[in-house]
């Protein structure tokens, strides 16, 4: 198995133009726990190991604030600095003590399209449990990209990301036996296009998309099962516009996973996922999906 420099997808940080609603909305609907409040910023736990999966801050309209990913040791975290810099990443904190409530040690940079990206090492970790129709954890982020080559050399050559499948306007990238944790989408501007959480079981799936039909929020798309990844999901799109994803089942895979291509990559006429029962995406979903831009991030 590949030593990744990276080992997992932590979090993501968001800014929502009303927070008490989106809140209200993750803790109460979406099923994430209240974790702590500093600086801001609310953080929010899935069931699982890790202190927080979202970070919610103020803004005047929802967008992609950082994406966090553990770092394996305290000097890939060094190693990742250097190559970030090499690649021409903005260096917004220099390795060195975390200011968020989970501590450890932190680096946090821009990579040229715009992203911020954050990786840590040591930071604080719960006893996770499973619990059914919640999110245990993140599954994957999905970033549109208009040089979907040129970021995807980018998590390779400076994350230590490997390919795992390419198809026709995506690529999706792993760093550890999961899939994908990093989904690439080819798209006119660069900025978010959704954020899928890990919930137990096809079970917890439905039963957790019908707890948000129950409260008013449609399916966006699904539910189905997707080709690269072999993942149930369900999308939905969030009070203030931005879409997340139910998923479960991710691939597991090693290095003698076969890289698959576009051509191998390719649905009948009608079908949009690999069951065939999922309807055509909603145009709310569609639209959602490229409207989160990247934060501007200031030096830290």
């Amino acid at each position: 198995m590949t030593a990744f420099p990276v080992t997992a997808l932590r979090s993501v940080e968001m800014s929502t133009p009303d927070l008490v609603r989106s809140i209200d909305f993750y803790t109460k609907i979406w099923g994430l726990d209240f974790a702590a409040e500093a600086d801001g910023k609310v953080f929010l736990a899935a069931t699982g190991s890790d202190f927080h999966v979202l970070e919610l801050k103020a803004g005047d309209h929802p967008a992609l604030r950082k994406v966090t990913f553990r770092a394996r040791s305290h000097e890939d975290l060094f190693d990742l600095h250097a190559r970030a810099r090499a690649a021409g990443c903005v260096v917004l904190r220099e390795p060195g003590p975390s200011s968020g409530p989970a501590g450890g040690q932190s680096l946090v940079v821009r990579e040229p399209q715009g992203c911020c990206l954050e990786f840590v090492y040591g930071d604080r970790r719960k006893a996770g449990k499973v619990v059914p129709d919640r999110p245990e954890r993140l599954a994957h982020v999905n970033i549109n990209t208009a040089d979907i080559d040129a970021l995807s050399s980018f998590y390779h050559d400076v994350a230590g990301f490997r390919l795992t499948d390419r198809s026709k306007m995506m690529a999706f990238l792993r760093c550890n036996h999961d899939h994908h944790a990093v989904v690439l989408a080819e798209a006119p501007v660069n900025g978010l296009n959704h954020i899928a959480f890990l919930v137990p079981d096809i079970e917890s799936v439905m039963r957790a998309s019908g707890r948000m039909i129950d409260h008013g929020f449609p399916i966006g798309w699904g539910v189905g099962r997707h080709g690269p990844g072999d993942n149930v999901f369900a999308y939905f799109v969030d009070p203030t516009g931005v879409v997340i994803e139910y998923t479960a089942e991710v691939l597991q895979v090693d290095d003698s996973y076969r890289v698959k291509g576009p051509d191998e990559w390719v649905w009948p006429p009608g079908r949009t996922d690999h069951w065939g029962i999922a309807p055509p995406k909603t145009e709310h979903c569609k639209k959602a999906q490229s409207s989160v831009p990247f934060a501007v991030p200031r030096r830290a």
